[in-house]
């Protein structure tokens, strides 16, 4: 048994190093892998999200998350986030439902209160609050056919409260330099920056592709559907809409870099939630594009 243990150590040890592959490290923007911290490793990383552009005017939301993981198993990793967020909003919406007599000056978006509406111009920033994060291994990409585990992610913040959970999938091909991965979202999550706070189920599918072309370089491609429900049930569809862009990612020894986007290919919207809808797009918390800046350094 021992010497079974001792011979798989080694095989994934050599193929990682073959691959430049550090372990911890995340290929895409969005969607989640299985590539995990080691038991007893840590791992510092920052995210800086853009989401920018919306039916008129200006809408640049800025996201950061400074995290800290840790392997507390080969096959837990856990994680905590320091939130941060700066908005400016400008003239942006163009739906009369939600701008009433103030078409052609209404501000809004995901963290702009409806009183603000009539506003021509609005900006905040701050600490937003935090996260904590779980992901369990179940099985290995690198020993299975099909890795697969499980994510849990309350978030506690100034702008939302939020319970999200995933189930991540990830196949890896052509000695691991293929990646395949998905991941089933649900979340349930309470808005908080409105007069009034929003109750809303969010399922997602996120999924994506990464292929090594060089020992430090990977390219791929990530594909989002975004569905929302009012309430904390799925009685009621208020939203769909579908995002796809690329991604380049960089690892060595001592850091990796992840570049993504993604742009809104169009979508939809259903009462009540139909006034952040126009032009065949959803804005209420998205924009025509969305960009990711992720690094990680091991210690």
């Amino acid at each position: 048994m021992q010497r079974s243990k001792w011979i798989k150590s080694i095989i994934l040890s050599s193929a990682m190093i073959g691959l430049g592959v550090q372990a911890g490290e995340s290929n895409f923007g969005w969607v989640y892998g299985l590539d995990l911290q080691p038991k007893g490793k840590w791992e510092i990383e920052q995210r800086i999200q853009l989401t920018r552009g919306h039916a008129s005017g200006t809408y640049d939301y800025w996201q950061g998350r400074s995290e800290v993981e840790y392997g507390l198993t080969d096959n837990i990793q856990l994680a905590g986030y320091l939130n941060t967020y700066s908005i400016h909003s400008a003239k942006n919406y163009t739906n009369p439902d939600a701008c009433g007599d103030s078409v052609g000056s209404c501000t809004g978006g995901y963290g702009v209160s409806g009183i603000h509406s009539a506003d021509p111009t609005y900006s905040a920033k701050g600490i937003d609050g935090v996260s904590l994060e779980a992901i369990w291994r179940i099985t290995n990409p690198l020993t299975s056919p099909v890795g697969v585990g499980l994510y849990f992610e309350p978030t506690f913040g100034h702008l939302k409260d939020a319970i999200e959970t995933r189930l991540i999938l990830q196949s890896n091909f052509l000695d691991d330099r293929l990646q395949l991965v998905g991941n089933l979202v649900f979340e349930a999550e309470k808005l908080k920056f409105d007069e009034e706070p929003i109750e809303e189920i969010v399922l997602d599918f996120v999924g994506g592709v990464s292929y090594r072309l060089a020992p430090n370089w990977s390219l791929g491609l990530e594909y989002r559907f975004h569905n929302d429900y009012d309430g904390f049930s799925f009685a009621s569809q208020t939203q769909r809409a579908h995002f796809l862009g690329p991604n380049v990612h960089f690892a060595n020894e001592k850091f990796w870099v992840t570049l993504a986007m993604r742009t809104q290919l169009g979508g939809d919207c259903w009462a009540p939630g139909d006034a952040e809808c126009s032009d065949g797009m959803v804005w209420d918390s998205h924009g025509r594009n969305e960009y990711m800046l992720k690094v990680g350094v091991p210690f």
